[in-house]
This record gives C-alpha cells, sequence and structure tokens, in this order.
C-alpha cells in the first residue's frame, strides 16, 4: 500500500518544472536573442575618450580642436589632439585602420581627381578655408593664367593648400613645365614675396591669417587676386565656395582692400570612422556649433557647421542631428545618465514585444503539453474499443486485452502536475470501460458458441 502511495505521489506533482521549462525555454530563448540582436544594433556605452588628428602647433586646426576640449570634457569626454602637417596627413590616418584615431580636419576636395577613401563619413563643414592669392604687379590680373612662367609660392610639399593651389593653376594651363613652382608657405611665402623673390604666393588657412593679409595689402606694389571668374570655379569644382572681402574690411581709414575683392575656397570637413559612436557625433556637432558658430568677416551667424557634403556622405547620425537636434533624453538628462537610459529603453523592445506576449501565452502552451500527453492514449483506447465490438476470434482478443495492459501501464506512468490529475483519473475508468465491455463481448461470444445443453 506503501509503495502505491509513493508511486502515485510520484507520478502526480504540484508542478511539472519540465514541462515548464519544455515550454517556458523557447520563450525565453527567442526573448534573449532579441536582446542580443537589439545589443548588437544599438552600440554599447559611449567611450570616454575621441581622438582628433589636426595640425601642428599653434595651426588653425590645432586650436579649433583645443576649442572642442573643454566643451567636450563638460560631458566627461577626454579629447586627444594629435598633431599632424594638415588635411593630406588626417586623411592617410583615417583612411588607416591600423592608425588609431576618431575624427580629423579635412579640407573638401583633397581626394578631387582621385577616388575617395570608402568608409569614411562627414559630420558637417565647420569653416571656410579661403585662398588668398598677392602678387607683385604694376598692372592688376584678372585672371591666373596671367602668372604663367611667374615664381610662384604654392605650399609646403603635404599641405592641403599645396594640393589646391596645383589644382586650381592646372586649371588655367600651368604646370612645373610653364611656371616656377616653389614649396614655401605661410610666412615665409609672404617674406618672400615681400623680399622679390617670388612672384605670386597661395596662402591658405594658418598662412591667411588676417595679420599677414593685411601686412600685405598694406605692403608698396603687393595686390590681392580677385577671382573675377569665382562663379565659375565654383560651378566647375563644387567643393569651392565664393566668398566676398567687402571694401574696406582690414582698414576703414586707409580703405583696405580698394575694392571689393572675391575669393574662393573649400570648407574644412570634420570627417569621422563610420564607427563612432552616435552619441559622440552629436556632442562634436554640438561643439562645432558653439566654436564656429558666431559670424565672422567671410560667414554669417549660424552658417557653420553646416552639413554639405563633398567627398564624404554626411553620416546618418550627423542628419539626424541637423534636422532635429539631440533626442529628447539627451536634451533634459545629464549625458552618461541619458546614455544609459537611451540603452536601457533599447533593451526594453525586445521584453516587450517577446517576453510579455510569450509569457501570456504561456499558461495555454503548459496545459496543452500536459493534456497532449493524456489525450494521445485515447487515440489508441478508440481503436481497443472498437475491437471490442468485432467478432474477434479467442487469440485476438487476448491480444486486445494485452495492448490494453500496455496502455494502461504507460498511463500509470505519466506524471501530471495536481491539476491535472482528474483528467489522469479519467483516463484510467475509460481504460477499465474498455476492459470490461472486451471481458463482457468475449464472453457473450464464448456462451454463443457453447452447445447447447441436453433437454
Amino acid at each position: 500500500m506503501q509503495a502505491l502511495y509513493r508511486s502515485t505521489r510520484a507520478r502526480i506533482q504540484r508542478i511539472s518544472w519540465r514541462d515548464l521549462a519544455f515550454t517556458a525555454g523557447p520563450i525565453v530563448l527567442v526573448t534573449c536573442l532579441g536582446i542580443a540582436a537589439a545589443y548588437w544594433i544599438v552600440r554599447p556605452a559611449p567611450p570616454r575618450t575621441i581622438t582628433i588628428t589636426a595640425g601642428p602647433p599653434g595651426s588653425v586646426f590645432r586650436i579649433t580642436a583645443e576649442k572642442y576640449q573643454p566643451l567636450l570634457a563638460r560631458n566627461g569626454i577626454e579629447l586627444k589632439i594629435l598633431a599632424s602637417q594638415g588635411s593630406l596627413e588626417n586623411l592617410k590616418r583615417l583612411s588607416d585602420p591600423s592608425f588609431k584615431v576618431d575624427v580629423g580636419f579635412v579640407l573638401a576636395g583633397l581626394s578631387e581627381g582621385s577616388a575617395p577613401p570608402e568608409g569614411l563619413v562627414s559630420l558637417g563643414s565647420v569653416f571656410h578655408q579661403p585662398v588668398a592669392v598677392f602678387y607683385r604687379s604694376k598692372a592688376a590680373f584678372d585672371r591666373l593664367s596671367a602668372f604663367a612662367h611667374k615664381r610662384i609660392a604654392i605650399g609646403r610639399e603635404g599641405s592641403g593648400s599645396r594640393v589646391l593651389a596645383m589644382t586650381l593653376l592646372k586649371a588655367n594651363g600651368i604646370t612645373p613645365e610653364t611656371a616656377t613652382l616653389l614649396d614655401l608657405g605661410g610666412d615665409d611665402a609672404a617674406q618672400a614675396l615681400l623680399d622679390g623673390k617670388v612672384d605670386a604666393v597661395f596662402l591658405m588657412g594658418d598662412s591667411a591669417t588676417p595679420p599677414t593679409m593685411r601686412k600685405l595689402l598694406q605692403s608698396p606694389g603687393v595686390r590681392l587676386f580677385s577671382f573675377s571668374q569665382a562663379d565659375a570655379y565654383v560651378r566647375r569644382y563644387r567643393y569651392l565656395e565664393k566668398l566676398q572681402l567687402p571694401m574696406g574690411v582690414f582698414d576703414f581709414g586707409a580703405n583696405t582692400p580698394a575694392h571689393d575683392a572675391y575669393l574662393v575656397g573649400p570648407t574644412v570637413d570634420l570627417v569621422a570612422r563610420p564607427d563612432l559612436h552616435p552619441a559622440l557625433s552629436d556632442l562634436l556637432i554640438e561643439a562645432a556649433q558653439q566654436v564656429h558658430g558666431k559670424a565672422t568677416l567671410l560667414q554669417r551667424a549660424g552658417e557653420f557647421p553646416a552639413p554639405l557634403e563633398h567627398e564624404f556622405p554626411v553620416s546618418d547620425d550627423a542628419r539626424r542631428y541637423y534636422k532635429s537636434g539631440k533626442s529628447f533624453l539627451y536634451r533634459m538628462l545629464p549625458f552618461w545618465v541619458a546614455s544609459l537610459t537611451d540603452r536601457i529603453l533599447v533593451l526594453l523592445v525586445p521584453i516587450v514585444l517577446l517576453l510579455l506576449p510569450g509569457l501570456r501565452l504561456l499558461p495555454s502552451l503548459y496545459s496543452w503539453r500536459i493534456r497532449s500527453r493524456i489525450y494521445r492514449q485515447y487515440g489508441q483506447l478508440l481503436a481497443l474499443e472498437r475491437g471490442a465490438v468485432s467478432d474477434l476470434a479467442h487469440a485476438d482478443r487476448r491480444a486486445l486485452v494485452a495492448r490494453l495492459d500496455e496502455i494502461e501501464s504507460a498511463v500509470n506512468r505519466i506524471k501530471v502536475p495536481v491539476a491535472y490529475a482528474d483528467q489522469l483519473y479519467v483516463l484510467r475508468e475509460h481504460i477499465s470501460f474498455v476492459r470490461n465491455r472486451l471481458c463482457n463481448t468475449g464472453a457473450a461470444a464464448a456462451a454463443e458458441k457453447a452447445p447447447a445443453p441436453p433437454s
């Protein structure tokens, strides 16, 4: 009796943990896969350090990067500045996967005539880099082709100004074969012009500072070249912008320059690698707005930064920022709190979409699994019952009884929770019913075949 009690207790449990695990397992697995996919799509926490390749000490690029530093530090981000020779070296570093750098300043149009490196993206243009051409001549020149057979300082090897100067001169038929092109830039080039060692100089960026330009404009015999064909240059070279220096902008009293002068020049783009974290992209553009958003001699307030697209496509994160600004969380919360909250909310999406509906279905699936174990025996039991009403031989009927014994033995081994015990007992009653019917029909058949007793 005790053995039967223990056997029944073992088969009837309060809850079937095995069935619960098999039922809930797929739901939990799918949810975990959804969370993993969300974690992969939504990048992890942003790093606390950004590395920017700028320019040589004292350059515009370097000074600009140093202005970014305190603005990023307010959000706990350290900006590491790498010195470089300028745009060309910055572009090479960004294109080299083995070089550890995140963003850099690159002149628009630097890859003109060649395929730009693939994979890099732009966070927008941040300021103008005008080309100022100064020359010595009694007569004013209105075309660059007039500098043929002259001594021209075009900038140092590896500089962006040299690349652009070569492009503009070549467009006017001036090559190393038709003019003397010297590797001079900055103050050295300006002084060479003042000393009469060169006939013209191309100044851009660090070498075209207002003090240097003012000094040259006030020197006897030195003229500022005005690009009379500026509109044509801008149409042909789409990375160039037409810029105007109004009459007297440097010195009202001396009326320097004496006439409106037109310059052309590219913009400087903030180029990044495609894996730059979206939150860091927002912070860099926000810093650029504070540094470059004011009016200057060559730009209007709010003109920069701007999503101008040249060689490199503007990143999706940058487009979103220029269109709608920072997201609600980053506007309302501190940077790191917003970053954590944002990632938590995204990871909750698969839980809400997968786990919660799955948990609602869990009781039904669990019940179906338990009931199917019981209902599976009814198919065999119905087949046996049909055989019980048939005219079977004695051996066939014994085979049915043996099969019924196997079904009953299998039912006795079924483990079910307490809540489903009534169905298990109903199944056992039905087995007894079929057994009785087999026995009764067998006895009736035997009685009919027995010979009648003598009267």
